[in-house]
């Protein structure tokens, strides 16, 4: 091979992360497998780089208006805030059949009966890595991640106040963003 078809290859390479290039040392291998850097994208990408918009609905909302707002904006999970806009849970597509199972009337019944509530409620935070919350999805077996911000209210209270969402569909989004790259 002459020297000039090898520089662009070894170029690709050094960018990709798999060489380094040193003055007067040359190319070498870096000791980093394709996985291990695609492992390193990952844990550096925030959540606030890929979240979506959240779908949220009060928690006087009747179970039957829920679905309505569930299939209307075609998402898995939504997640109640109180009158303030903080967080108060979610309910999936699955708390909402396990209520339309039963005998009561869902124009009366309140999705906040139905609801998981916020100390059970997985949540992650816009500064936490792709991977974390990844890891929460899969370890909590959830659809969905509402993504929150910490706040103090009048009595030094913990509030979370809802500034996105999180999902197995981002994850496979990033996933073909990721392929399309490469």
């Amino acid at each position: 091979m002459r020297r000039a078809t090898l520089r662009p290859d070894l170029a690709v390479l050094t960018m990709a992360g798999l060489l380094e290039a040193r003055p007067r040392v040359g190319y070498f291998y870096t000791g980093k497998t394709p996985y291990m850097l695609l492992a390193e994208e990952i844990r550096h990408l925030k959540v606030n780089d890929v979240k979506s918009v959240p779908v949220v609905v009060r928690g006087s909302v009747s179970v039957y208006d829920a679905i309505v707002a569930l299939f209307t904006e075609d998402v898995g999970t939504l997640f109640i805030v109180n009158d303030e806009g903080y967080l108060e849970g979610t309910v999936s597509r699955k708390d909402l059949l396990k209520v339309t199972l039963g005998q009561g009337d869902l124009h009366k019944i309140p999705v906040k009966v139905v609801m998981t509530r916020v100390p059970n409620v997985v949540t992650i935070k816009g500064e936490d890595s792709v991977y974390e919350a990844a890891r929460r999805l899969v370890e909590h077996e959830v659809d969905a991640l509402p993504v929150v911000e910490e706040l103090k209210d009048e009595e030094n209270k913990e509030k979370l106040k809802v500034i996105g969402r999180f999902t197995k569909t981002t994850i496979a989004r990033i996933f073909v963003e990721m392929g399309e790259k490469a």
